[in-house]
Order: C-alpha cells, then structure tokens, then sequence
C-alpha cells in the first residue's frame, strides 16, 4: 500500500463528521469569548470627554486629590492609565509620561486577551470545513468506484451510481457551510473588538495628554516667575 492509498483509507474510514464536531466545538468557545469580551469592554465604557473635562478642571484648580478621586471613580481603562501618571506627578511630567506608556502597554494586553483565537479561527475556519468538504468528496468517489466495479454489468446500479455521489458530495458541503458559519460571526466580532480598542487607546493618549499638559505648565511656570530683573 502506497502513501496515497492509505491516506485516502485513513480519511475514508474516519470520515467528516470529526470535522463538524470541531467545527461545533470551536463555535462554542468562539461564542463564549465573543461574550466575555462584549462584557468586557461593556464595563469599561465611560463618559470619557466628559472625564476629560473634569480632570482639567481639577488640575488647573491644583486639586490633585480631587483629580485622584474622579480617576478612582471611572471604571475605564484610560482612567487607570491616567491614574498611574498622576501617582508620578511630583516627579515631573517625563516620569509620568513613562509611567503612562507603561501602564498602557499593560491595559493594551488586557483589551487584547482572547482576540487572537477570534481572529485565527474568523482566518481558518472555511479552511477547516473545506477540508471535510474534501473528505466527503473523496469519500463519495471511493464509493463510486467500488460500486463500478462490483456492479459494472448492471445497468439500474450504474444509473443510481451518480445519484448516491450527488447525495454524499451534497452532505460533504455542509462542512464548508458550517465552517462558514463558525468564521463570519468571529471576524465581525473581532472587528467591533479591534476598533473598540483602538478607540480605548486614542481616548487614553488624549486623556494622558490633559496630566502631561498641566504637569509642563506647572514646571514652566516657576521658571518664568522667578527671572531675576536687571534693578536686582
């Protein structure tokens, strides 16, 4: 037995049906995770033009503990990065802006857990059902060929023959149907995700943006005041 011929016997004796039970299992997982995330960056959402506007007015006010307080309060991932900036707000605004970039690099893998398996699967999907689509088709002309030969002098079995062909290739196709259906609804979903995030993101560098300001203002500000004069 050559190579070909014992993977056409091993693909022929197992059949596609493992490959739908794959295809069930990853969609349930897909969708579990499409909930989780939904939920996920549900909790996160605030008002954050509004979070903005309070933040600076606290900040030119010098309430720092005004501004901790409101940060401490929103539930969302720029309210945390912000947070970690304004705990090195003594140490200048280059230390706070570290600590934001950092800070952020971290919220980033939070937004981003999970996402990838959307993303593989939304990719490999189709692929996974073509290759029981295939299966089928191999399955069906394998039979065709037995039944050739067993029954080449009849006539009605011949004539049956494509029929029972047509009938396992149609079944065949229900596996890239299915696989279809597992990788459209994880690509959307993980393009809603995608640009959540990346708007998560913006919102916190503009938000950053607010401290940072305040903090160059507040250092400038002595400098400028205390220049000593010409009758001194």
């Amino acid at each position: 037995m050559n190579l070909v011929e014992w993977l056409q016997r091993l693909m022929t004796n197992f059949g596609a049906e493992w490959v739908m039970w794959l295809l069930l299992g990853l969609s349930v997982v897909s969708v579990a995770i499409m909930l989780e995330r939904a939920w996920f960056f549900h909790s996160l959402k605030d008002d954050t033009e509004k979070l903005a506007s309070n933040l600076r007015e606290r900040l030119r006010k010098s309430d720092m503990e005004g501004a901790r307080r409101l940060l401490d309060a929103s539930p969302s991932a720029e309210a945390a990065v912000v947070m970690s900036g304004l705990d090195e707000a003594d140490r200048g605004a280059r230390s706070a802006s570290e600590a934001m970039t950092g800070a952020r690099a971290l919220q980033r893998v939070r937004l981003e857990r999970r996402l990838a398996f959307l993303g593989t699967l939304g990719n490999n999907a189709p692929f996974v059902g073509l290759f029981g689509t295939v299966i089928g088709v191999v399955q069906a002309f394998e039979a065709l060929g037995r039944q050739g030969a067993a029954a080449a002098a009849s006539e009605a079995a011949q004539g049956m023959a494509p029929q029972e062909v047509m009938a396992a290739i149609a079944e065949a196709l229900v596996a890239t149907a299915v696989g279809l259906f597992v990788a459209i609804p994880a690509v959307a979903m993980y393009n809603i995700f995608q640009r959540k995030l990346k708007s998560i993101l913006a919102n916190t560098d503009a938000l950053g943006s607010v401290l940072l300001a305040h903090l160059v203002a507040t250092n400038d500000r002595p400098a400028s005041s205390h220049q000593p004069s010409e009758a001194e």
